[in-house]
């Protein structure tokens, strides 16, 4: 298994270097080949989120299709697929950023009660609360 790092995988999705986009396709279409795996962490996921808002201005209806054509591929390990999924619900329904929920899932799956934050949008979803 090989772990993708977060410009490799916005070198695939976003084709905006062609030689970059050439070695990130070849790299992913060889292993998906080799009927291997590709390891994409939380951070990444995080990350990625962030770079398509900021930098490529994608707006949060494709995000949340980019992110949900990810979760389906079979080629892709996550650490914890429903933690994924309730993360990119509360994505798609709430104000927060994705980096947010996936904390509050994070530290819910820990034993944590609500996720204590400063974030005004967040103060009235489950799961948040005002220090």
């Amino acid at each position: 298994m090989i772990g993708l790092d977060t410009n490799v995988l916005l070198r695939y999705l976003i084709e905006d270097d062609q030689k970059q986009t050439e070695q990130a396709a070849n790299l992913i279409l060889k292993t998906v080949k080799e009927k291997e795996e590709l390891y994409i962490s939380d951070i990444v996921l995080c990350e990625m989120v962030w770079v398509l808002k900021r930098s490529y201005h994608k707006s949060r209806t494709e995000i949340i299709e980019i992110l949900r054509t990810i979760f389906k591929s079979d080629s892709l390990v996550f650490d914890s697929y429903p933690r994924l999924n309730k993360t990119l619900d509360a994505f798609e329904n709430g104000k927060g950023d994705f980096s947010d929920y996936l904390i509050r899932e994070e530290v819910m799956e820990k034993g944590c009660n609500a996720l204590a934050t400063f974030d005004r949008c967040l103060i009235n979803e489950p799961g948040f609360l005002e220090p």
